[in-house]
């Protein structure tokens, strides 16, 4: 029997620039007490030969079938502390590199090969990664040197501007009232149990980007940093 979390509803796989492509699915989940369920999303960068997934998401095989035609799945990559339930199926699967930010342990269990740093190695050639000193959790974020500049996102920017098919009734109703639907949004859960300060967006700010692909919401495209710069002026006053 299979050991890991189910493949729940997703969509296909886009290729939203080249090399890099993006896919929504389902998540179900508890918090508070109650039940939610709504959208997450997994980003895969092609370097070559080699598929990076970042912000997993398990598919279903007709999903899988569609992965595996664009190459071949050598590294998971962590990013949020909050993400991660599907790294072990795709750590199983291919036999790949596992990624994940200083201070994060699997609440499987699974190790990291690597971890993410500023002045480490990364697996993709032309990335950097961002990382948060503030919070109360591990958090970052990968910018790809291409397109004038592709952040790469878990839970700290989110860019949900409507409920999608993915959502239940309750979580849509829920998450509306909570200000979950906001462009170039800051993930309000996230921002409650990370505690994110100032002085991480000043530094994120400095990065130069054009578009965002971030864990929930719609890819983020040639405003994102404008966008994003309103949003940290709004909650933080920098």
């Amino acid at each position: 029997m299979d050991q890991f979390p189910p493949a729940l509803a997703h969509g296909t796989l886009e290729e939203v620039f080249p090399d890099v492509f993006f896919i929504s699915g389902t998540i179900e989940t508890v918090l508070h007490e109650m039940d939610w369920k709504f959208s997450r999303n997994m980003t895969v960068v092609r370097e070559g030969e080699r598929l990076i997934i970042i912000n997993s998401v398990r598919l279903r095989d007709e999903g899988l079938a569609q992965l595996d035609r664009l190459g071949r799945v050598t590294d998971v990559v962590r990013l949020g502390s909050l993400h991660g339930r599907d790294d072990p199926f795709y750590v199983d699967r291919y036999g790949a590199e596992f990624w994940q930010m200083p201070g994060m342990a699997h609440e499987t269990g699974l190790k990291s090969t690597h971890t993410l740093t500023p002045d480490g190695p990364l697996p993709i050639s032309d990335a950097s990664v961002f990382e948060f000193r503030t919070t109360r959790m591990p958090e970052g974020i990968l910018r790809l040197d291409r397109s004038d500049g592709i952040l790469i996102a878990c839970d700290a920017l989110q860019n949900w501007l409507t409920p999608d098919e993915f959502f239940s009734d309750s979580s849509r109703k829920l998450m509306q009232d909570a200000g979950f639907f906001t462009l170039a949004n800051l993930g309000p859960v996230w921002v409650q149990a990370a505690t994110p300060e100032a002085d991480d967006f000043s530094r994120l700010k400095e990065l130069s980007f054009k578009h965002a692909l971030c864990g929930h919401g719609e890819p983020l495209r040639d405003t994102a940093q404008d966008d994003y710069t309103a949003t940290f002026k709004r909650m933080f006053g920098i």
